[in-house]
């Protein structure tokens, strides 16, 4: 699991990163950069700076990214047993294998919305269209793989599930609602269907999923309550296939106007009627979310990993609100996008600061 800021505290000049330690937790960092830069380019409100903060943003994402790549390589490499571990032998570390593919979906989609601005359009395309593909194949195999250790390999009880379980299962969401971006593309007739009807069922198996094990995850919170304080900021990623569900939708109801014409009003009155009831949940699990933490603050909650658990499942509540907002032109979902987006910054700034400060004080990954 994440390793707290409460541990023993080591110079920052003997600090040296002891890669044994990096889990695919980490990967967080990187989806909440990402969002963040995202949001801001779909935010249906314009400031001034707005999108170069954006595309900031996104350039932080992508050279995390790239770092994070690099040094999990290592960490697969040099220390096969702590890998093996995280996957096999601890179901606490294996259901953050959701974030990778979420990592690699959401720098791709802000390669496209915000780096086509830097790079290019035709780089940004081939640059998304491969992250896109890794990582919808990765959500894939996540998906499917960590369930099925689950009931074969971990030892888990369900009245002892806990938020980070949808990670998993949140992965094809993602995958689903940054997919659709590619579609125009792509050569017009099969290959634009293709994608289409592919990120389609992404979002089935991804919701399907979620509303299976969304009850069980309840179930484990009221029975059983969260193991430690610093996992409470994992009740945030119950935004998560809320917020990414009505994005997806939204996302899938536009791509579908050019390619599936005769599907598209019903597509995008789905989204429209799905989306408004869908966020009205995020909003009342919001409110329960911040009252349980700011209790757990209280009673000591210590900074740790879990902590980027306030920004992407955030940002996904911005993207989602932000699509209300263009199909329905109601204000309402205009100033909602912007609150969040306020919410999303500040708890972005929250996170880097500690893990920033966690590094360079040797709190986090010392050896």
């Amino acid at each position: 699991m994440a390793t707290t800021l409460t541990s023993a505290l080591p110079s920052a000049r003997s600090f040296r990163p002891d890669l044994a330690q990096l889990g695919p937790n980490w990967y967080a960092a990187v989806m909440g950069t990402a969002i963040l830069g995202n949001a801001a380019a779909v935010l249906p409100v314009e400031l001034p700076g707005l999108i170069g903060f954006g595309e900031l943003m996104w350039a932080l994402g992508l050279a995390a990214l790239l770092v994070l790549g690099a040094a999990r390589l290592v960490h697969l490499t040099r220390h096969r047993e702590a890998a093996r571990a995280q996957l096999l032998d601890n179901p606490a570390t294996a259901v953050f294998y959701g974030c990778p593919p979420m990592a690699l979906l959401s720098v791709g989609l802000g390669t496209l919305l915000l780096g086509s601005r830097v790079i290019g359009t035709g780089p940004a395309v081939a640059l998304d269209a491969v992250l896109w593909g890794v990582g919808a194949l990765y959500a894939l195999a996540v998906a499917a793989g960590i369930p099925y250790l689950m009931i074969t390999r971990h030892p888990v009880s369900p009245l002892e599930a806990n938020p980070t379980w949808l990670l998993p299962v949140v992965a094809p969401l993602v995958a689903s609602s940054t997919g659709p971006a590619l579609v125009p593309h792509l050569p017009a007739g099969a290959a634009q269907q293709a994608l289409l009807y592919s990120c389609y069922a992404l979002f089935g198996i991804g919701l399907l999923a979620t509303l299976a094990l969304l009850p069980l995850v309840l179930t484990g919170l009221v029975h059983s309550k969260l193991p430690s304080l610093v996992l409470t900021p994992s009740l945030f990623l119950v935004l998560g296939p809320l917020g990414q569900s009505t994005t997806a939708v939204h996302q899938l109801a536009d791509a579908a106007r050019p390619v599936t014409p005769r599907l598209a009003p019903a597509a995008l009155a789905i989204a429209e009627l799905y989306g408004v009831a869908v966020l009205g949940i995020a909003m009342l699990w919001l409110v329960i979310a911040t009252a349980v933490n700011l209790r757990a603050r209280r009673a000591g909650m210590p900074f740790a990993m879990t902590w980027w658990a306030f920004t992407f499942p955030v940002g996904t509540c911005v993207t989602g609100s932000a699509a209300l907002a263009q199909h329905t032109g109601f204000a309402g979902f205009t100033g909602l996008a912007a609150g969040l987006f306020v919410l999303l910054a500040a708890a972005w700034a929250v996170a880097a600061w500690g893990t920033a400060a966690g590094l360079a004080g040797g709190r986090l990954l010392s050896r």
